[in-house]
């Protein structure tokens, strides 16, 4: 598993954590039901504390894109709630789509990002 964390970035390092594995879920780079790295072995491998590995474990856990298993440790689980996961989605947008707004990208500009990230996702 790649992770790639900017130590240089405003945003908090388990935050990059979480993203870049919610990435890897969505591009078929990691699957349902793999194991991930232990939380001392991530942090070795990614150079952070085990603390932040931690953190973001327990948000995805949290977000339903882990469980947690005794033996193997954070393993992919997405949980099938589509309702829930749709009106995270909404309310994420809504701030996205105002910050784009006030940066006059048009509606046209955004169906094409849009579109365009959703192609690297298409299994």
């Amino acid at each position: 598993m790649l992770i790639q964390i900017d130590f240089n970035s405003d945003e908090a390092i388990y935050i990059q954590l979480r993203n870049q594995i919610i990435l890897g879920i969505a591009t078929s780079r990691i699957q349902e039901g793999e194991a991930l790295p232990s939380v001392r072995q991530l942090a070795e491998n990614i150079g952070i504390n085990m603390h932040t590995v931690n953190k973001a474990y327990a948000v995805l856990k949290q977000e339903g894109f882990v469980s947690i298993d005794r033996r193997r440790g954070a393993v992919v689980s997405i949980e099938a709630d589509k309702r829930q996961a749709l009106q995270e989605m909404k309310d994420e947008l809504m701030v996205v789509l105002a910050k784009g707004c006030c940066k006059n990208i048009s509606r046209q500009e955004v169906h094409e990002l849009i579109d365009q990230i959703f192609q690297e996702y298409q299994v």
